[in-house]
């Protein structure tokens, strides 16, 4: 029963960021959907992360060399995600409220993903790699 109030609370949070992107583009007063782009960020930030639990499953070992590159590339896409409103506000492509919504956003969606992480990513009885 834990496991279904975690992934509820899990769609929930993605629901209310996915909401905010939404809003920093199809308001009237912003009307721009360049901020769109942050969603490759969504779905490339976790690939790293999985590929390299694929390919390393040494679980008895301190620190691997695989997994810090994945947490590397996965903190270069987040800030990434992050820096490209903000560079689209200060170029004029945006306006500044528009990138205010989008990095909360950001925020919101990216404590998400950190969510799922951590509450399927163990080996335990509600783990992700079972369904």
């Amino acid at each position: 029963m834990a496991g279904i109030k975690a992934l509820i609370s899990l769609s929930f949070g993605g629901a209310v960021g996915l909401m905010f992107l939404m809003l920093g583009c199809a308001l009237p007063v912003y009307n721009t959907y360049w901020p769109l782009f942050v969603l490759f960020f969504y779905i490339l930030s976790p690939l790293p992360y999985c590929i390299s639990r694929r390919v390393v499953d040494d679980t008895d070992s301190a620190s691997n060399a695989c997994k810090e590159l994945a947490i590397f590339l996965t903190t270069g896409i987040v800030v990434s995600a992050f820096g490209l409103p903000v560079i689209f506000a200060r170029a004029g492509v945006i306006a500044w409220g528009a990138c205010a919504l989008v990095l909360t956003g950001n925020g919101i969606i990216f404590a998400t993903i950190l969510g799922f992480f951590l509450v399927f990513g163990s080996n335990d009885d509600f783990s992700w790699q079972q369904w």
